[in-house]
């Protein structure tokens, strides 16, 4: 059975659109216009061409943060991707964490990662829900105190490398290095951003779950949820560098086999053309070679 852990008020979240110039070395982006509110913003996430995507100057509707999260877990390589119906796409697929970027946050796109891997992943131990620090820096904790914090231990995030071409926000260029691409038929950018989890060593039982937003029709809030039946973070397994096609899900410290029927993975893992990925979803087999 699901548990609500938060309640949101949509009307809060404020973005703008996102001016794209890119060219084959650089790629440059400009926060324009009036704040947008979330359906003004999906209003404008309609589907749009490209002619050369090595070398364009669009608006797009909205800058979007990903994760691609490594995690070694008793000597073995996994990657971490979530469950996600799309209501815009009317899909369901797995994914990497990611999110919408605010407009107070679109110059530091790092900062609302650190908010969807605070939101978005959470880690239960014996000793209650571990917090995750990034390099030197404490991620915030939003479910705080209906999730009390284990005092004991705490998970870590490293970055690893990533993109291989600048990104640049305005004149300043993030030095993180995310890979970076206009989604067609969405209208917007992504980075994406390459991480390493550290999971304690000593840290008895842990259970990895996901919180996941739904909208409630009837009072319109946003309802954060999780489920112990339903985890909803995959474990995908690499060996030698290479996907497996195995899944698991990380429950009282044991690894259990996960075979959701017709998995797709998001676009995020479909082929990039340039600056460009135009794939509405990708292949499951297809995108096991791209993990």
């Amino acid at each position: 059975m699901s548990r609500i852990i938060a309640r949101k008020d949509p009307g809060v979240f404020r973005t703008q659109a996102i001016e794209v110039k890119a060219s084959p070395e650089v790629l440059c982006y400009t926060p324009v216009g009036n704040p947008l509110g979330f359906a003004q913003m999906q209003a404008m996430r309609q589907p749009i061409e490209i002619d050369n995507p090595e070398r364009f100057d669009i608006v797009a509707a909205n800058l979007g943060v990903s994760v691609d999260l490594s995690l070694t877990w008793q000597q073995r390589q996994f990657r971490v991707l979530i469950r996600q119906k799309r209501i815009d796409q009317s899909d369901s697929v797995l994914k990497l964490i990611s999110g919408y970027v605010p407009a107070h946050e679109l110059r530091v796109p790092l900062l609302p990662v650190m908010t969807e891997l605070a939101e978005e992943l959470l880690i239960e131990g014996s000793h209650g829900w571990l917090q995750g620090s990034y390099l030197d820096t404490w991620l915030p904790t939003p479910y705080a105190p209906g999730l009390p914090r284990c005092k004991r231990y705490s998970f870590k995030l490293s970055p690893r490398h990533c993109g291989t071409r600048p990104v640049l926000c305005r004149e300043l260029h993030l030095i993180e290095r995310p890979r970076a691409y206009v989604h067609l038929p969405t209208n917007s950018l992504q980075l994406v951003y390459a991480m390493q989890l550290e999971l304690p060593e000593n840290c008895a039982n842990m259970t990895l779950l996901h919180a996941d937003e739904r909208l409630n029709g009837s009072s319109g809030e946003l309802i954060v949820e999780m489920d112990y039946q339903k985890p909803e973070i995959f474990l995908a397994e690499l060996r030698d560098g290479k996907a497996t096609g195995e899944l698991f899900s990380l429950v009282g410290g044991e690894l259990q086999l996960r075979r959701p029927k017709n998995p797709w993975l998001s676009e995020s893992l479909a082929a990039q053309d340039g600056w460009v990925v135009s794939a509405q979803r990708c292949d499951w087999s297809e995108g096991l070679t791209r993990l």
